[in-house]
């Protein structure tokens, strides 16, 4: 029932922040900064994660889009002849938090969806693959942090997506079950997530993936998150505002 859900968590990039604009930049100073200025060697970091270093985008296919810090390790460490070990996680994880700070974009939907939904006294939380405070510097940046009540990366201790194990610990921290939970995001990973979990899946497509890259793995999908607000399980925000 539409009054039944409790919650509402929201993947980080290409969901509430624009990835092209906060993440290509800041994967571009990134590459040249492990580089040490070497261009051609910032772009071999680039080619290996399917990111263009000259016009500074992604294409779907990147590892970054849905992955963390060991993923992307994986495909730099054998390039820059270094130790795959946690320290190198732990520098990228560093440099993506510092550059994404300057470059965090909302979309411009984010603030009207998160105001609606702390009217009504819906939980807003961020459930991401990139590191925890890498999560939490964004989102201060882009002052959201304090509209949300839960804030988790694949270091938070919960296992990353497609794991059920961030939607199961914000419906923990809610103290509800997970089906009373929304999970939007843009990626399958996800809508697996949810699923996994037992969650409403909520795909939407201002991320890298279409809608019927989405469709077989959602429980609906949006164009943009003004459309969230209207699916049948929200219904009871109309009443509540009235």
């Amino acid at each position: 029932m539409a009054d039944e859900i409790a919650g509402v968590l929201f993947d980080k990039d290409g969901t509430l922040f624009d990835f092209e604009k906060t993440f290509a930049p800041a994967c571009a100073r990134t590459v040249l900064e492990l580089a040490n200025g070497d261009f051609d060697l910032a772009r071999a970091l680039g080619d290996s994660v399917d990111f263009d270093i000259g016009r500074v985008a992604f294409q779907p296919t990147s590892i970054v889009i849905a992955g963390c810090a060991a993923d992307i390790a994986a495909c730099w460490a054998p390039i820059l002849k270094i130790a795959d070990d946690a320290a190198f996680h732990s520098r990228i994880d560093g440099l993506f938090e510092r550059h994404c700070r300057d470059t965090a974009t909302l979309f411009p939907t984010v603030l009207p969806v998160l105001d609606r939904l702390e009217r009504v006294g819906l939980a807003a939380g961020i459930a991401t693959n990139d590191a925890e405070a890498n999560a939490r510097s964004q989102a201060q940046a882009a002052s959201i942090h304090h509209r949300l009540s839960f804030i988790a990366g694949y270091d938070s201790g919960h296992g990353a997506k497609p794991g059920p194990g961030m939607v199961n610990a914000f419906a923990r921290h809610l103290g509800v079950a997970p089906d009373r939970i929304v999970m939007v995001g843009d990626s399958t990973h996800d809508m697996a997530a949810a699923r996994a979990a037992g969650a409403v899946g909520v795909a939407v497509t201002t991320g890298m993936a279409d809608a019927d890259q989405l469709a077989g793995h959602a429980d609906h999908v949006i164009a943009s998150l003004d459309d969230l607000l209207l699916l049948p399980q929200f219904a009871a925000i109309a009443a509540r505002e009235r």
